[in-house]
């Protein structure tokens, strides 16, 4: 695609920044749309594994996100009274997966996207929608408040509920229910001192990580009809579900404010699209392929699927092909994982336990070994700041 032209990217998200950032380095003319006053993202935590922190590397980040970031210590899986049913090794992790798993605010990483996109190119309070996808002989329409947009491409980051999605294949189902509902905080915890844990019950499980500016993310997961709300608020019902956990649980509920609570629903998309673009449309991230959160790719998949893309804006065929068939797999496993984490079932639930207990001692690679396959992707050879200085692009 030549340099002087025009990539519209809807939505202004990490996925859509990402895209944005990457495609300014191939020396392409961003406009980033998005519907909301600003882009400062809801306060949760994002946890990037080494395979995005090798996407960031490609526009020159990835060291500034190190830097930004907690790496994730040691720690492990729980139960509610506080049995440690096996420990995880950050040092080991890292050396199988070629670097370490960290832990940032989600705004820190916008706010470190944003930066390194020109001046101009964000438009913010402007919900845009594709009137025409365009093919090779013509450009795409991009819909806006302020009138039409022409694009050589066009970049849908537009989320679970994405409206470009459904125009482009309105056939599709869409997103479904997974069955279970989170609550998510980012809050000062002063005094509190502990290991990274995720623990595990009948149906529900809790997550409580540091991050590098003092603060702690903790997010909680429980299986619930869709739709159900506290009938007084949030932080109560986590007091009902999880105040008599272990520590640090009652620290972390204790300093938290019903203000602070985000709970959502969590969807994915469980029928696969058939592909990630038509016409001079790309779809990526939540849009694309939208899936639960246990195995922490959510983000990182967006972030992955923005650098192929900005490999790949003179065939987009080749994007799909590139992404559809690892995400679609990561999408299913995340399935598994999630069904395997919320176990209801009390004969299942102890032969879980007791697996994991045994092949903590006996194996720990095991454990890890099913990450493989995700934490050790790299990028497409020929992207990075060093080939596009090459090639005399910014």
């Amino acid at each position: 695609m030549a340099q002087s032209s025009h990539a519209v990217v809807i939505g202004g998200g990490i996925g859509g920044l990402t895209a944005a950032v990457a495609l300014h380095l191939r020396g392409l003319r961003v406009t980033v749309l998005e519907r909301a006053r600003s882009l400062e993202p809801v306060g949760a935590g994002i946890s990037l594994a080494p395979n995005a922190l090798r996407a960031l590397d490609v526009i020159g980040l990835g060291d500034e996100i190190r830097d930004l970031a907690a790496w994730q210590g040691d720690g492990g899986l729980r139960t509610p009274r506080g049995r440690w049913l096996s420990r995880t090794n950050a040092t080991a992790a890292a050396k199988r997966f070629g670097g370490p798993l960290v832990l940032l605010h989600r705004a820190t990483l916008i706010n470190s996207l944003a930066a390194r996109i020109p001046a101009g190119a964000i438009r913010t309070t402007a919900a845009a929608s594709v009137a025409d996808p365009g093919d090779s002989g013509r450009p795409a329409r991009v819909t806006t408040p302020d009138g039409e947009l022409e694009a050589d491409l066009v970049v849908a980051a537009d989320g679970i509920h994405s409206g470009v999605r459904r125009t482009l294949f309105p056939h599709h189902p869409g997103p479904v229910y997974s069955g279970f509902t989170t609550w998510r905080v980012v809050i000062p915890v002063p005094g509190v001192e502990f290991a990274s844990h995720e623990t595990w019950s009948r149906g529900a499980l809790w997550g409580t990580h540091p991050l590098k500016d003092g603060q702690v993310y903790a997010y909680a997961a429980a299986v619930v009809p869709a739709g159900r709300r506290a009938p007084d608020d949030e932080k109560a019902e986590l007091l009902r579900r999880f105040g008599d956990w272990h520590d640090p649980i009652p620290a972390v509920l204790a300093a938290a404010r019903p203000e602070d609570v985000l709970r959502h629903d969590v969807h994915h998309i469980a029928e696969p699209l058939p592909a990630y673009h038509r016409g001079r449309v790309a779809l990526l991230g939540d849009a694309a392929h939208a899936m639960p959160p246990m195995l922490g790719q959510g983000g990182n998949q967006a972030v992955e699927d923005a650098i192929v893309l900005a490999h790949c804006t003179d065939d987009l065929a080749a994007f799909s092909a590139a992404r559809l068939p690892r995400t679609t797999a990561i999408t299913r496993q995340s399935v598994r994982v999630a069904r395997l984490d919320l176990m209801t079932n009390g004969a299942g639930i102890a032969l879980r336990n007791a697996s994991i207990a045994v092949l903590s001692k006996a194996a720990p690679a095991l454990l890890l070994r099913g990450f493989d396959g995700i934490a050790g992707w790299r990028p497409p050879a020929d992207t990075g700041p060093e080939r596009n200085r090459e090639a005399g692009r910014p």
